[in-house]
């Protein structure tokens, strides 16, 4: 049973002429709708039970707003007070390419809500939420907004769930063709948050850090994994290693709950970066995930070709709702030809391998 988290307010962050537009998510909700397998919710409330269920259908819940302590968890009161002035002000630009408007600050909060409002339906009856909201989150840092990014959504809804449920361990696995930055320096020391990012290598993109040799702080140190792919990878590069480490490395650290953050932008359609993956690699990668968690939250990151973000993530949705049958990717990975797999790639596995040799068995 599958849940969507959206509103049609996300589309109140204004960024003008910018990648990160309000028809990122419009182009996706327009599909759904065509569709016809949207099942709006009368209930604002993610606990009552199955009776509401529909063959095939998405259940569609509106996002509750994160509150001020739900920000604070994660963010400064100082970053806090000068994102509401600034937009309160009428926003403008925080940086060379994030925008804020007026109300951003509460929309943002709203996106971090969404988070929140995905986890407790999967910790009430659904096998996954997913998070469709605006601004994305995983750039954003505890006291600074980057990356198109005002507060960090996914952190939001651990720390709440650290709060107001019994889980102690998160596992992480973003598939951004930008490292998650913020994610990760939030979560740099925390033995209990394990992040895994297969992003573009940083040496060509932004934020310009996730190298494979950033592998967490103090108590944190083996709890954040890069996976730092060349340009110009395919579907075989990220299968071949993806198929390799995301099992073992899951099983040996037994999260509680589990957080995929999902991003488009690696597609070779998108204009943000130079991986080349097509619309197969995010069925399976779906599939995959939902074998080693069972149950997860979604959270909608990067992506910025509309035609290919509404392509996949109709086939993610398909996956999630039973509808494209993919046994734990079986299907796909019967494809992966190894003569395909770039020798770059194997290098870098295996230059994983051996830094995180003394914390997992892979």
């Amino acid at each position: 049973m599958m849940a969507l988290v959206h509103s049609n307010d996300y589309e109140k962050h204004e960024t003008g002429n910018h990648p990160e537009s309000k028809e990122r998510i419009r182009v996706i909700i327009d599909t759904l709708e065509k569709e016809g397998i949207l099942n709006r919710i009368k209930s604002e409330s993610p606990y009552h039970g199955s009776d509401f269920e529909l063959s095939g259908k998405v259940d569609l819940f509106s996002p509750k707003m994160a509150s001020h302590d739900d920000i604070l968890r994660v963010h400064t009161e100082s970053y806090i007070e000068y994102l509401k002035s600034f937009c309160s002000s009428g926003g403008g630009y925080l940086d060379f390419d994030t925008v804020a408007s007026e109300e951003s600050y509460s929309i943002a909060k709203l996106a971090a809500g969404g988070a929140i409002t995905a986890s407790d339906l999967v910790l009430n009856n659904y096998t996954s939420a997913y998070s469709l909201a605006r601004p994305p989150g995983h750039h954003a840092t505890r006291e600074k907004a980057m990356g198109f990014c005002l507060f960090n959504n996914v952190a939001v809804a651990i720390e709440y769930l650290k709060k107001f449920s019994e889980l102690k361990k998160f596992m992480i696995f973003d598939f951004d063709a930008h490292y998650g930055n913020g994610t990760a320096e939030i979560f740099i020391n925390d033995p209990n948050v394990l992040y895994i990012s297969i992003h573009q290598d940083p040496h060509t993109i932004f934020p310009g850090n996730g190298f494979v040799e950033e592998i967490g702080v103090g108590e944190g140190m083996g709890f954040n994994m890069n996976i730092p792919m060349p340009p110009g990878s395919s579907n075989h590069d990220y299968m071949y290693i993806l198929e390799r480490l995301l099992e073992p490395v899951a099983h040996d650290f037994g999260a509680d709950f589990y957080f995929l953050e999902v991003g488009f932008d690696a597609h070779k359609d998108d204009p943000l970066s130079g991986i080349m993956l097509d619309d197969e690699f995010y069925p399976w990668i779906t599939s995959k995930m939902m074998e080693i968690a069972g149950k997860m939250v979604l959270i909608f990151e990067g992506g910025y070709d509309l035609a290919a973000l509404s392509r996949c993530n109709m086939k993610m949705i398909n996956v999630l709702r039973d509808e494209l049958n993919v046994d734990g990717g079986e299907i796909y990975k019967s494809r992966i030809k190894e003569k395909n797999v770039s020798d770059e790639t194997k290098k870098i596995f295996y230059s994983i391998q051996d830094v995180f040799s003394s914390f997992y068995e892979f």
